[in-house]
């Protein structure tokens, strides 16, 4: 008789984790940088408007021979370089889940950055 209640008590215990994550799961959007157009040219104007969160997820969608997405500091962003060490995404559909704060993006193909392959992120 004890086992069959610890049983039970197991079986909810799973339960209730595997709510909880389905849960935490369901508040994280999931946004297309550049929306139809995709991660392009003047990309640094998309985040206008919009609210991000950490855990939110954002899908680079890219021609791969012709682009990547680098992941970069403040001053990457603002210099248009990557860092060494920097994430390199080059797969043409990349998903990059938010951390908390500002997240920095470019692209670090020559000049690309500084035609406004960029964005920054801010997620609450």
């Amino acid at each position: 008789m004890a086992a069959q209640g610890r049983g039970r008590v197991v079986a909810v215990a799973a339960a209730a984790l595997v709510l909880c994550v389905l849960l935490h799961g369901a508040d994280s959007a999931v946004f297309t940088v550049g929306d139809r157009g995709g991660w392009t040219f003047n990309s640094n104007t998309w985040t206008n408007g919009k609210r991000f969160k950490a855990g939110d997820v954002l899908v680079f969608k890219y021609d791969s021979s012709a682009h990547n997405v680098v992941s970069v500091n403040a001053a990457g962003y603002k210099g248009c370089s990557a860092p060494r060490g920097a994430k390199v995404y080059s797969s043409g559909n990349d998903r990059v889940t938010l951390a908390r704060g500002t997240n920095y993006f470019i692209c670090s193909i020559p000049g690309h950055c500084q035609s406004g392959m960029k964005i920054a992120v801010n997620a609450a």
